[in-house]
């Protein structure tokens, strides 16, 4: 029965955040003791957690491409709340959000002990963002960031923002774009995504009362950044991952539709 399998579904997630609650704790502890874990040590273990989560959830993953072996500047279309393990299982990185995050209960909690960098949107402070993103980039930490700026429901590509890009510009890091699918039975996925007034207990409800679904992970060939424009680099990413996902059904180039809507 459905309800039964979402049921234990359910449970076996509660024990996979449980284990991510103590390890946040170990971290918040170390902290209040004055010992600060790194961010290299923050995503080796949210990567840790992040793989445990997936096992946790009802999709059968499947990665084309090759991992990089140097920080870079991860971009990735954003579907649903379930892009983040998926993607975080696969290396030590951190995550981009929006500030309104750290106020969720435990998961803006668990987030931050993760080496999540926290934003706000809006308010014109682009400069700052890109201070805060080329920090992280500095440091050699690998960063992901959703450009679009919000879910979609998989079918089609909202416009790359090209102002989360200029901090890999200014510290010449490569850009790696990803592409992330979500299928069932050959076709686009009309339960992964989460996307308007929808709430996550009910999405958790629908997701894991269902058979499983399939995932689809590209990693692409990476961006030179350095040099270029931060609205060119956004749209050679932007390019990347609509060919990647939309390829089979699009035979007109990205840039190309755009060119002419202007």
């Amino acid at each position: 029965m459905p309800s039964v399998r979402a049921s234990a579904r359910l449970v076996r997630l509660m024990l996979v955040l449980l284990l991510g609650v103590a390890m946040a704790t170990l971290i918040a502890v170390g902290e209040r003791l004055g010992l600060r874990a790194g961010s290299e040590r923050r995503q080796r273990w949210s990567c840790r957690f992040m793989k445990h989560l997936v096992g946790a959830l009802p999709f059968e993953v499947r990665v084309v491409g090759t991992l990089p072996q140097q920080p870079m500047l991860w971009v990735s279309n954003h579907i649903s709340w379930t892009d983040i393990p998926l993607l975080g299982m696969l290396t030590p990185l951190s995550f981009l959000s929006k500030a309104e995050v750290r106020q969720w209960p435990l998961a803006g909690w668990l987030a931050e002990k993760a080496d999540t960098l926290f934003i706000r949107r809006g308010g014109g402070d682009s400069q700052r963002l890109r201070e805060q993103i080329g920090a992280r980039l500095g440091q050699a930490c690998p960063l992901l960031i959703f450009p679009e700026g919000t879910t979609t429901d998989g079918r089609a590509l909202r416009t790359f923002h090209g102002r989360l890009l200029a901090g890999a510009i200014d510290h010449g890091t490569p850009v790696q774009p990803v592409a992330i699918q979500y299928l069932r039975e050959g076709k686009p996925d009309p339960i992964a995504p989460f996307v308007g007034d929808d709430d996550l207990l009910s999405h958790l409800l629908r997701l894991f009362g269902q058979a499983p679904g399939q995932v689809l992970i590209h990693l692409l060939p990476p961006l030179h950044s350095q040099g270029k424009e931060r609205a060119v680099l956004a749209l050679q990413a932007q390019q990347a991952i609509h060919l990647a996902l939309y390829a089979e059904h699009d035979s007109e180039p990205l840039p190309q539709r755009q060119a002419k809507a202007a």
